[in-house]
């Protein structure tokens, strides 16, 4: 049933509120130093007073935080915090068998990392059967110009945030470190290309990795596969082929 007049115009208006809600919670979240009513209701073309409608009902709902008064600068709220919180446990715990599936595969760690500021954070992790493994602790962060998970998610992104992210000058974790940029975006390049990113104790003296950079649930993260040098040599193709295929099987997954 169609309903009547009057109440397909309701849910034309219904749907047209959420769309505006969604598209100023998107607006206020590219702006870290928050926004005031006047300069949403430029960004957006909307009347000033729908905008003071629509942020009073964010605000009761914890979806966006305001510094108060008219004049006064909204932020994302606290509840968007708990919400991504909760999606992002759900993505973890969906996508940890694949992961298991993977180090049974090659027989090696597989580690889950996500961009976190300008570093990469461990955020899930399934240990190699090996005594002799590569193993970081989940919660863990590294540089992301000197691991393969980080310089996965870096071949991601557009060159602009790439010089956003990585420091004037790259620090060396080890001897085999880039530190050099322009050797750093030429291997990004290559990256773009196969897919596949590659660090040679360039963290950590005698371990080496493979990573992919996947999407999960419209999250940016890599999975790499770390292990003892002297396991790592030779086994490169085995790894690129294996984490490829990951992330097809990823890509055709509906997560939620």
């Amino acid at each position: 049933m169609q309903g009547s007049p009057r109440e397909q115009d309701s849910r034309v208006a219904g749907i047209q509120v959420i769309a505006r809600a969604a598209q100023m919670l998107r607006t206020v979240r590219q702006a870290p130093g928050g926004l005031t009513q006047a300069e949403l209701a430029e960004k957006l073309g909307l009347p000033r007073s729908t905008i003071h409608r629509i942020l009073s009902a964010l605000e009761e709902e914890e979806l966006v935080a305001g510094s108060g008064g008219p004049r006064g600068r909204y932020r994302i709220g606290p509840e968007i915090t708990r919400l991504a919180s909760a999606a992002y446990r759900d993505i973890v715990g969906l996508v940890h068998p694949l992961l298991v599936e993977l180090s049974g595969r090659l027989s090696e760690t597989v580690d889950l990392s996500m961009l976190d500021g300008s570093q990469i954070t461990f955020i899930d992790q399934v240990d190699a059967p090996h005594r002799l493994r590569a193993v970081s602790a989940v919660g863990e962060s590294f540089p992301l110009h000197s691991c393969a998970p980080g310089k996965a998610l870096l071949a991601t992104l557009p060159p602009g945030r790439v010089r956003e992210l990585l420091p004037a000058r790259l620090p060396a974790s080890t001897a085999h470190t880039l530190t050099s940029l322009d050797e750093l975006r030429a291997q990004l390049d290559q990256i773009r290309t196969t897919g596949i990113a590659f660090d040679y104790e360039e963290q950590n003296d005698g371990i080496c990795a493979a990573g992919i950079a996947i999407e999960l649930g419209g999250l940016a993260m890599a999975v790499s596969v770390p292990m003892p040098t002297q396991r790592f040599h030779g086994r490169e193709e085995d790894c690129a082929e294996a984490l490829l295929r990951f992330r097809d099987r990823i890509a055709g997954e509906e997560w939620f």
